[in-house]
C-alpha cells in the first residue's frame, strides 16, 4: 500500500504540474465566454488576468507570450463584433496591453526577489553549517548518525547545535538549541561550540565542561545590550561514553529528554533534577546533576532538538517520538534518523516549522579494541 505521505507528494507534484496552465486556460475560457455570449459583453477580466498569472507562476518568456495572446485575442474579437473602432473598443484593448506591460514588471520583481531570498537563504545555512562539525561515523565501538533539517522561513536561521568527540575520558556529545534566531543566535552557537570543543579535552567531568560552558556563554551576555541581553542561553545535553563498559553519563541543562532503545523498547532519560539552562547561572544555582544509565551493546541513544517534539498535525498533535520508535529495529543510526525524519514529516504532512538537529549512537561493543 502506497503511504499517505507518497501520496500527497505525488498530488502536490500533479497539482503544481498542471497549475502552470492556468493563464491557457484562462484565456481560453475567457475567449470562449466573450465570442459565445452578446457582442456587449466583454472578456476583459479574462484577458487581463491570464498575463498577471502568468507573471507569477511561469517565466518572463511565458508572461511576454501570454499578454501577446491576450491582446491579439481582444484584438480579434473585437473586430469580430465591430467594436474595434469604436473608443470602447480602443480603451479595452489599451487596458489588456496595460495589464500585461505590467505583468512582464511584476515578473521581473519577484524573480528578483526571489534570487535574493534564496541567495540570503544559502548564505545563512552555509553559515550555520561552518560552526557545525562533521561527525564521523563511527569512534571506537559506537557508530554514529547526525542529520540537520532546517525550516527556512525569510531566511532566518536558528540556534540548533550537535557535536561528538573522542577524548581521554571516553566519547563526548552535545546537541543543544539556542534561545534565538538569525546571526545572533549563530553567534551563541560558535560560542558554546567551541567551549565545547575545548572543554571536553580537558575537563575530567561533564559538570566541569557544563561549567566551562556556563562561564563562556555570560561573558558573551555581558557583551550584549537591550532586549537581546534576555536570550542567547542554550538548553542541552551533555553526554559521555566511556570507552569500556555498559553505561553513560549525561548532564541535562533544561533540554528536551534523549531516548534510549533497546530490544524494541524506548526509554526516556530524564534528568533526576531540573537544571536551568546553560547561560542562565545567575539566576539560580549552579549546581549540575550528573546521572549515569545502561547503555549496553545493541543500545542506541537519540539525542534531538524541540522541533522534533514540536511538529504537529492539522489536529494539532504534537510528535511523539518515543510511541513512533517502540517495538522497532533499525540496523544502525542512520536508519533510525531516516526513519524518524520520515515519520516526523508525514505526521506534520510536511509542515516542518522549526529546525531539528538529531543525534543517534549506537553501542556495537562494550570496549574499544584500540584508541589511537
Amino acid at each position: 500500500m502506497r503511504a499517505p505521505s507518497t501520496g500527497r507528494t505525488t498530488f502536490r507534484r500533479w497539482w503544481l504540474r498542471h497549475l502552470q496552465l492556468l493563464p491557457v486556460i484562462v484565456l481560453a475560457a475567457g475567449a470562449l465566454i466573450d465570442y459565445q455570449t452578446s457582442p456587449h459583453f466583454s472578456g476583459e477580466a479574462f484577458y487581463t488576468a491570464a498575463p498577471m498569472t502568468a507573471a507569477a507562476l511561469l517565466s518572463l518568456r511565458a508572461t511576454i507570450l501570454a499578454g501577446l495572446s491576450a491582446c491579439a485575442i481582444d484584438f480579434a474579437l473585437l473586430t469580430h463584433f465591430g467594436f474595434i473602432g469604436g473608443s470602447g473598443g480602443r480603451s479595452e484593448l489599451a487596458a489588456v496591453a496595460t495589464v500585461s506591460a505590467f505583468a512582464i514588471v511584476v515578473n521581473r520583481l519577484m524573480y528578483y526577489s526571489k534570487v535574493r531570498l534564496e541567495a540570503a537563504r544559502r548564505v545563512s545555512l552555509a553559515v550555520q553549517r561552518a560552526v557545525l562539525p562533521q561527525l564521523p561515523a563511527a569512534i571506537g565501538p559506537l557508530r554514529l548518525a547526525v542529520r540537520y533539517q532546517a525550516a527556512v522561513k525569510d531566511a532566518q536561521i536558528g540556534g540548533d547545535l550537535y557535536s561528538a568527540q573522542d577524548t581521554p575520558y571516553g566519547v563526548r556529545c552535545l546537541v543543544g538549541d539556542v534561545r534565538g534566531k538569525g546571526m545572533e543566535a549563530v553567534k551563541v552557537v560558535d560560542v558554546a561550540m567551541g567551549a565545547f570543543r575545548e572543554a571536553a579535552e580537558e575537563e575530567s567531568t561533564l559538570a566541569g565542561i557544563a561549567g566551562r560552558m556556563e562561564r563562556a556563554l555570560q561573558r558573551e551576555k555581558a557583551r550584549r545590550t537591550g532586549p537581546e541581553r534576555t536570550e542567547g542561553f542554550v538548553t542541552g545535553v551533555l553526554v559521555e561514553i566511556p570507552h569500556c563498559g555498559d553505561e553513560l553519563r549525561l548532564v541535562n541543562r533544561g533540554h528536551p529528554a534523549p531516548l534510549l532503545l533497546h530490544a524494541g523498547q524506548v526509554r526516556s532519560a530524564d534528568p533526576s533534577e531540573p537544571a536551568l539552562p546553560l547561560g542562565l547561572a545567575d539566576l539560580g544555582a549552579d549546581q549540575e546533576r550528573t546521572d549515569t544509565l545502561p547503555f549496553p551493546p545493541g543500545a542506541t541513544l537519540l539525542l534531538y532538538t524541540d522541533g522534533l517534539t514540536e511538529a504537529r498535525n492539522r489536529a494539532g498533535d504534537f510528535y511523539s517520538p518515543g510511541a513512533g520508535l517502540a517495538e522497532r529495529d533499525f540496523d544502525g543510526p542512520d536508519a533510525l534518523l531516516d526513519t524518524l525524519l520520515a515519520e516526523v514529516s508525514r505526521h506534520a504532512d510536511g509542515r516542518i516549522t522549526d529546525d531539528m538537529a538529531l543525534l543517534a549512537v549506537t553501542r556495537d561493543s562494550a570496549c574499544a579494541q584500540e584508541r589511537t
